[in-house]
């Protein structure tokens, strides 16, 4: 029976890993950092505020709102075009006033944001061979198919929790060095997307595990009918 589960946690993780693969720009909402700026002035009763969230495909602008003697305006907002890697244009840089920040956040990020679509393919394959072991052969056994799934399922969740480490590192490093270089002007906010991984790698791990159990289980009945 719990072997019969590992195709429900690999649905679940291959959905966190398709959304987060889907992220901002294309999914606004997900996201795997926030850098946001907010700058007030007691002159004039000014101040200003942006906000720019970073997902696996791009970035999205947030309204950039500017009060003026008590008299605030707003400019909309705008996403990048989706594609793997950050271009960072002028936009941002005017949007958060930090400019030359963002070139060390576009170099640092392109290489590990590949792995995400990697990480959700590689489970969907995994969920495609686990849909088998509900079809039991004549001996009332999946012991084959939870064996497949055991082997290429722990290559899926070992790049999952690549993934999530590489998220925590790489957000961790970015908020050191934007506190670092904009003396806190600028704050950045850990995303969902980050959290997503983390479910996804639990998931996968709890899949195996289901896995594994069939394997076993599979092996035990073999056994008993030499008897």
């Amino acid at each position: 029976m719990i072997a019969l589960l590992t195709p429900v946690l690999l649905l679940i993780a291959f959905i966190l890993l398709l959304l987060v693969s889907l992220s901002a720009p294309i999914i606004k909402s997900i996201y795997l950092f926030r850098l946001s700026a907010n700058v007030s002035s007691t002159l004039f009763r000014s101040g200003a505020s942006a906000s720019v969230n970073f997902g696996v495909w791009g970035y999205c602008i947030s309204a950039i709102k500017v009060a003026v003697a008590g008299i605030s305006r707003s400019k909309d907002g705008r996403c990048s075009k989706a594609h793997l890697g950050y271009t960072i244009d002028s936009t941002v840089a005017d949007a958060l006033n930090a400019d030359g920040l963002l070139d060390l956040i576009s170099r640092t990020t392109t290489a590990a944001l590949v792995l995400h679509p990697l990480a959700a393919g590689l489970t969907f394959l995994t969920l495609l061979i686990s849909l088998f072991i509900l079809k039991r052969g004549s001996n009332g056994t999946s012991r084959l198919p939870s064996f497949v799934t055991l082997a290429i399922g722990s290559l899926a969740a070992f790049l999952t929790t690549v993934v999530f480490l590489i998220d925590v590192i790489l957000v961790a490093v970015i908020r050191k060095r934007v506190r670092k270089a904009t003396d806190g002007d600028i704050d950045l906010v850990w995303g969902n997307a980050v959290w997503m991984v983390l479910g996804a790698a639990v998931a996968s791990w709890a899949s195996m595990m289901g896995a594994c159990c069939g394997v076993l289980a599979c092996g035990k009945r073999r056994k008993n009918t030499t008897y």
